[in-house]
């Protein structure tokens, strides 16, 4: 915990005016681990607190890899992050959007996604990383996510800004969602914690995702 409030006390300091007053804390017992705990922090006053009750949530099936965010990576980090390699980011994300199937009241900027919209995760498309509305371009990739489909993953969700330059194969469409079972590369929970969650969030406060296994969370800030 004292190592934690350490943690985002330095990122506080460094981001300014921009600083962070909300963090979501995932750790995972090493970088294989397809499940971990998430925990929820806030700063009130000078202080960092626990917000809620710990959460079991589940991972990317092959664990994480490095990411790309508001943290800088080690030299000799491995493993990194890439496409299709079914691992979660690890690092500091700051967090877009909140996402649903229907309109959802919340504090946080919520976008109601329809089966048109689409997250695109083919490499050599314009569009990389980015949730489209595909009948308002030139649709011009082959692989993509429906924001929108008949399953309940999406119902509710945050939008986490990983790789926001789009640099290619470096990893695309990435969230917090609702899913029972280790995924792709997205970190998952239960409809009703995603839910406290988007409640919880105030953009005011400049919300982030820390993510990565434990005995390296400490370590984010050193590099």
């Amino acid at each position: 915990m004292r190592l934690l409030v350490a943690i985002l006390f330095s990122f506080l300091i460094a981001h300014g005016a921009n600083k962070p007053q909300q963090a979501i804390v995932v750790t995972s017992a090493d970088w294989s681990a397809p499940e971990g705990t998430l925990q929820r922090y806030e700063r009130i006053g000078k202080q960092w607190h626990r917000t809620g009750a710990p959460i079991s949530i589940k991972l990317g099936r092959n664990g994480m890899g490095w990411g790309i965010g508001l943290h800088k990576n080690p030299n000799d980090g491995n493993p990194v992050k890439r496409e299709g390699d079914g691992k979660s980011p690890a690092g500091i994300f700051a967090l877009k959007q909140a996402f649903g199937y229907y309109p959802f009241k919340a504090t946080y900027p919520y976008k109601v996604y329809r089966e048109t919209d689409h997250c695109v995760d083919d490499v050599n498309s314009q569009f990389y990383n980015k949730i489209v509305d595909s009948t308002a371009i030139t649709v011009d990739y082959n692989s993509h996510e429906n924001m929108k489909f008949p399953k309940d993953y999406y119902k509710y969700g945050i939008v986490v800004d990983h790789n926001p330059k789009g640099i290619r194969g470096s990893g695309s469409c990435i969230f917090l969602h609702i899913k029972e079972i280790p995924t792709a590369g997205c970190t998952v929970m239960t409809e009703a914690q995603m839910t406290e969650i988007i409640r919880w969030l105030d953009p005011s406060k400049h919300p982030i995702l820390v993510q990565a296994p434990r005995d390296t969370i400490g370590k984010l800030f050193a590099y």
